[in-house]
């Protein structure tokens, strides 16, 4: 049975997360933006919450489309609040909106916000040594520069720890600890 991060064993739902996804570098606009949200939305709770809820959310926020939901408006906020298969928080359903807004604005200035969200980082991931998951920070300098030119621009929801957990998720960081398998696929990612 192959070594992994010691969180990935909380659930098999973790665990599929872990080995498919977590560290995976994305350059979608669309799944960079799904994880904002997500992000956002986990803010007091728990990731495995938030992944249990992950269809809801696609189902009822457009699939992550953008350009959709910078369009909502009080009436399909109060759509979202009635939805049980999402997170029924106010501030959090128009933060989704709200940085679907600011999202837009990124992409007309930079082209893509992939571009604008990777160059923090000169488009190539952080590669960590972590040996145990007691070493792996909630948050970085990085994070916190990130976290203050989004807030900047309009976001919320954009915390230090909340863009830490964003970066760690969208392969930004290679977080995985250097035993866990796929640390080095992780890496061998960047290399491609």
């Amino acid at each position: 049975m192959p070594v992994r991060c010691e969180w990935a064993s909380f659930s098999d739902l973790a665990l599929k997360y872990h080995d498919e996804e977590w560290g995976v570098p994305i350059h979608d606009d669309r799944s960079l933006f799904e994880f904002l949200v997500l992000e956002g939305a986990q803010a007091g709770l728990s990731w495995e919450t938030i992944l249990k809820k992950r269809n809801y959310y696609r189902e009822a926020f457009d699939n992550f489309d953008h350009e959709k939901v910078a369009a909502y408006d009080d009436a399909k906020v109060e759509d979202l609040l009635k939805n049980e298969g999402i997170i029924r928080n106010k501030l959090k359903v128009r933060s989704a909106i709200n940085n679907a807004r600011a999202f837009k604005k990124v992409r007309e200035e930079f082209g893509s916000f992939d571009a604008y969200i990777w160059g923090f980082v000169n488009h190539r991931p952080v590669q960590s040594s972590w040996t145990s998951l007691a070493e792996i920070p909630s948050k970085t300098e990085i994070a916190e520069k990130v976290s203050k030119d989004l807030k900047k621009r309009g976001f919320s929801f954009v915390g230090p720890t909340m863009v830490y957990a964003f970066m760690q998720a969208v392969g930004m960081v290679n977080d995985h600890v250097v035993d866990c398998f796929r640390h080095e696929q992780c890496r061998e990612l960047e290399r491609k």
